[in-house]
């Protein structure tokens, strides 16, 4: 990225600030308006930015660690993150969240300490991986703000997009993969040992997520893919690779060149954070 470049990523970050700031409306639907002016500010540097979404128990945090491993195979340096987490400030917001102690946690409160957890994370992690070149990975980023805070919790949609575009500094995934299963058996593998503050919503919650995801999805086709998480770890992870293939050549190259060799042993790290529920 030049200087020049840079500059207008700045100053478009921080026009957006000041609208949030200011309220303003102008007739045309929050939700639109929002993520045209986001997908405007390039990711920083030459990095390529990944997200993987779904609801809870699809399988996105064991197909996040796969996925670093088979991109550092293929010879692409990975940071792989969490959300809420990935930074010291971020996991003690992600403490607070996901604690079924604050059971008494205000609906907005819930959605601005993703927003601060979220900006620490791009602002201490994402953007300096991107500028030197990497390939970041993040299970999670504010497609679930909107499934999980707008359409689960019941908050205003435009007021999740305002928020997101605030806590996101205006940094848009190259490619957002949605690992899509019916909710009572993602539930149902989510629930079976112990739930969190967010996984204890019930399984209405988590339907109302999902179709949200799919609505996204719907209305940006360019940036998402739905992909089965039905089937094997190793199948799963196939047709992730198939929909990262267009921003990432190199993991379909070497994805080629291993066709009919045994799947490799899941040896990745975990992502920075340690692992997350899924």
């Amino acid at each position: 990225m030049t200087e020049v470049e840079g500059m207008g990523v700045r100053g478009a970050r921080e026009a957006q600030a000041a609208e949030v700031a200011a309220g303003q409306a102008d007739g045309v639907p929050a939700d639109a308006r929002a993520r045209a002016e986001a997908a405007a500010v390039p990711p920083a540097g030459t990095g390529v930015f990944i997200t993987l979404e779904g609801i809870d128990g699809t399988g996105k945090s064991t197909q996040v660690e796969l996925l670093a491993e088979r991109l550092r195979e293929a010879g692409y340096e990975v940071v792989a993150l969490r959300e809420p987490g990935g930074t010291p400030i971020s996991e003690k917001i992600r403490a607070l969240l996901l604690d079924c102690a604050n059971a008494e946690m205000a609906d907005e409160c819930e959605l601005l300490l993703y927003e601060a957890s979220r900006a620490q994370l791009v602002r201490e992690r994402i953007e300096p991986a991107l500028a030197r070149g990497a390939v970041v990975v993040c299970d999670r980023y504010y497609d679930s703000t909107h499934a999980y805070q707008a359409a689960g919790r019941g908050l205003s949609a435009e007021l999740v997009e305002r928020a997101n575009r605030l806590g996101s500094c205006g940094l848009v995934p190259a490619l957002t993969v949605v690992l899509d299963m019916e909710p009572a058996a993602a539930y149902a593998r989510a629930t079976a040992t112990s739930a969190d503050r967010l996984e204890a919503a019930g399984l209405a919650f988590q339907e109302r997520v999902r179709a949200d995801y799919l609505a996204l999805a719907k209305a940006e086709p360019v940036r998402f893919a739905v992909v089965s998480a039905a089937g094997s770890r190793d199948e799963v992870a196939g047709r992730i690779d198939a929909a990262l293939a267009p921003v990432l050549p190199r993991l379909a190259s070497a994805g080629a060149g291993k066709q009919g060799a045994p799947a490799p042993a899941a040896t990745a790290a975990a992502p920075e954070g340690g692992a997350t529920h899924a």
